[in-house]
This record gives structure tokens, C-alpha cells and sequence, in this order.
């Protein structure tokens, strides 16, 4: 059978090996999961491997992936992380980095540049960074990005960034947008901004189903008895974890499966830190209590955004128990929800019989 190949990846045939290596990358691991490369991947391809030679000559250019939730945007990032032909590489969740960005510069706050210190401390001699899952609601991140940006450039370090939103949609909060605009100019200005477009959500696909532990998870709902014991889930036995130096209540430890109420895990002042640690220890999760998340404050709607990137990026098996039927338990204002209602989506669901 002859594979159709997107206009975009034709052009790469006769490039340099290392586009060559990159186009064949990708379509065998399409071919792997069974679907065809979109014109929007293609494009991004094309740009990847342009960029590829371009960082043998030390002069390529960042790339800014934005595009809706399951067209591929992870898949394509680290495709590209795995073909860059250089050891001194780091692929970091965006959230992961800022907490610590943030850390390290409390410790290093006495010094003339924290800012600096902490990236030498994070990254050392790191050549190609790649963010996941770019975005930003606060305006005290805002504030330090256009910093951050800046330092990273100057370092000549190439940037790969994926994001639900193109540049113009961060931070879309109308009293703190205006401040935003001079991270936007910088992204559009240093960086080559495209959209990764297609009709396909590729996290729908059965064979993406059959390679992520994340998605062998279920959501339960109302989590009766009869449920429980079905799915074989842990007798409660509340213990106190410490995650960070701080105490965490779990509801059951068994082995490298952790159960976590809800309200403990979201309705606390918990950080992305701490689900990272967590995630460290535990690869199967169980969070109980979900109810409407719109009836929560919204700290805790964006904690459980923050929670369910995290499984999600780690590949930790998730099952949430909820009150009522997923649909009805994802209410709420932050906008980062459309992609957990995409994630949870992907889970096994079990409803009353």
C-alpha cells in the first residue's frame, strides 16, 4: 500500500540527512499507530527539519506550536526531541519549570542576577529546550516571562514551545492582557509561530489508547460499593504522606498505587511540585470525591487542570471517582478545562447500572 505523504514532507526528500532521518521518523511511527500525517503536521515537520540543519550551523530559528486539544502537538515535540542529534537537550513540562524557575530564584534572591544563577542551575550548557503544555493565567508569571524569554535567547538556546493557544490567546484576562503584549511581540518576533491544524483528534485513535497507561484508567461515577469492588479498588486506610516537607493526606497506600481524596489534593494550597513528586513514587492514582468543579473555587479548578496535566504528561494511570457523570462534573471559568475534559474523556467509563 503506498502511503500518502503531505505536500509539505515531499519537499523533504531530498534535504539534508538529518531532515531525512526526521521525516522518516515520524512516518513510521504513524504508521505504527495506524493514520496518515496531516497537511498542518507535514508543515511543522518541514519547519522541524529546516530548523534541524540550521542548529548544526548555530543559527536556528524557535518554533511555537499552538493548535486545538488532540492534533498531535506532544507527538510532534517529542518526536523532534528524539532526532535532535545532540546530548545537551532538555524536554521539561512547562509548569515543572516555572515552579522551579520560581524556587531557585528564592534561593539564589541575594544574588545581583537570580534569574541567571537559576538557569545555570537548570540547565547548565543546555543547547535545544522543548516546553510542553505552554501557557499562562497569572500575571505574576507574565511578568517574569518576558525576562525569562529574553534570557533564554540570548543564550542562544533553541526553544520548541507547544500550547493550546496561539500567542494573541495567552493570557486573554482583560485587566492584565495590555501588560502581556510584550511577551507576545517577543514570541512572534523570535520565534516561528504555527498551527498545528487537522480534522482528526488524534488522542480518539484506538492505537493511542493501546500505548498509554494513562488512558487504562476509568471514570467512576456515583462510586458506590458495588463499583469499588469491581474495579478493585483500596480499603481506606488514611495515612500522611510528606511530599515537599509539607503532609499530604492519601486515603490508601498500596505498593505503587496511591488513593487521594479530591478536596485533599485540590482544595489544599497543593502545587505542581507536588503532583511531580507524587507522580515520582506512585504510578497508579485514584482521586476521590469529584464533584462539579464550577462549584469550586477557582484555585481548585485550576489545581485539578494542574493535577490531570501532570498524570497525563508522566503517563500515570488515573482513575477519578465522581458524584455524577463526567459531563456534569466539569463545569467551571478556567479555560484550560477543554483540555482536561479532552484527557478525562479518554478514560474507561463506568456509570451506574
Amino acid at each position: 500500500m503506498t502511503t500518502w505523504i503531505p505536500a509539505p514532507l515531499r519537499r523533504l526528500r531530498n534535504r539534508a540527512p538529518h531532515a531525512s532521518a526526521l521525516l522518516a521518523y515520524f512516518q513510521g511511527k504513524a504508521g505504527e499507530r495506524g493514520y496518515i500525517l496531516s497537511e498542518g503536521q507535514g508543515r511543522v515537520i518541514e519547519a522541524m527539519a529546516t530548523q534541524l540543519a540550521a542548529l548544526d550551523e548555530g543559527q536556528p530559528r524557535s518554533l511555537y506550536l499552538h493548535g486545538s486539544v488532540g492534533r498531535g502537538k506532544s507527538w510532534l515535540l517529542d518526536g523532534f526531541f528524539q532526532a535532535v542529534p545532540i546530548t545537551d537537550k532538555r524536554r521539561l513540562h512547562f509548569h515543572d519549570f516555572f515552579a522551579r524557575l520560581y524556587q531557585g530564584m528564592h534561593r539564589h534572591r541575594a544574588q545581583a542576577d537570580a534569574l541567571g544563577a537559576t538557569l545555570d542551575e537548570l540547565l547548565g550548557e543546555v543547547r535545544v529546550l522543548c516546553f510542553d503544555e505552554f501557557h499562562v493565567h497569572d500575571i505574576g508569571d507574565a511578568m517574569l516571562l518576558t525576562r525569562l524569554f529574553n534570557a533564554l535567547f540570548e543564550r542562544g538556546i533553541f526553544l520548541l514551545v507547544t500550547s493550546n493557544y496561539a500567542p494573541e490567546g495567552l493570557l486573554p484576562n482583560p485587566l492584565y492582557h495590555e501588560r502581556f503584549l510584550p511577551v507576545i511581540r517577543l514570541i512572534n518576533g523570535r520565534m516561528q509561530v504555527l498551527e498545528v491544524g487537522g480534522d482528526t483528534d488524534f488522542r480518539s485513535l484506538p492505537a493511542n489508547r493501546e500505548h498509554q497507561c494513562f488512558t487504562q484508567g476509568h471514570y467512576v461515577w456515583p462510586g458506590d460499593l458495588a463499583q469499588r469492588q469491581h474495579l478493585q479498588l483500596p480499603q481506606l486506610q488514611p495515612v500522611t504522606l510528606q511530599i515537599n516537607n509539607r503532609p499530604l493526606r492519601a486515603l490508601a497506600v498500596e505498593g505503587r498505587r496511591v488513593m487521594i481524596s479530591f478536596e485533599g489534593l485540590c482544595e489544599q494550597p497543593t502545587a505542581v511540585i507536588d503532583y511531580l513528586a507524587l507522580a515520582m513514587q506512585y504510578d497508579q492514582w485514584i482521586i476521590d470525591g469529584l464533584d462539579d468543579l464550577a462549584e469550586c473555587s477557582l484555585a481548585a479548578q485550576q489545581r485539578f487542570v494542574n493535577l490531570v496535566d501532570v498524570l497525563y504528561d508522566q503517563d500515570r494511570q488515573l482513575t477519578v471517582i465522581g458524584k455524577r457523570a463526567l459531563q456534569e462534573s466539569l463545569g467551571g471559568a478556567i479555560a484550560d478545562l477543554m483540555r482536561t475534559r479532552s484527557r478525562l474523556g479518554q478514560l474507561h467509563q463506568v456509570g451506574p447500572r
